[in-house]
């Protein structure tokens, strides 16, 4: 599974794809990360900065309490946030 909740924060690993057309949410990337495009290029942190953007208005959480666990350096990344009620419905659209 591509993220994992413990208490009330989540894990979520992602295949990050920079210089898309659009921030979006994509495909499961193997079996452990989903993909999601992110419109800035990957030059000094412009991709990661608009990771965590994107992430804080999709799950409604602040862009402060986004934490990279690994791979800020990568296109795999595991990022840190808080549990929210936006994630959870999120999540639910990608359970089998």
């Amino acid at each position: 599974m591509f993220y994992t909740m413990d208490g009330d924060k989540v894990r979520l690993r992602i295949k990050a794809q920079p210089a898309a057309s659009k921030n979006e949410f994509c495909e499961i990337y193997g079996d452990d990360a989903i993909k999601i495009r992110i419109k800035a290029p990957a030059v000094e942190g412009a991709a990661n900065k608009e990771l965590v953007k994107f992430l804080s208005k999709s799950f409604k959480t602040p862009k402060s309490s986004i934490l990279f666990k690994t791979g800020q350096n990568s296109k795999i990344k595991i990022i840190e946030f808080p549990l929210t009620e936006q994630f959870k419905q999120w999540a639910e659209t990608y359970r089998t």
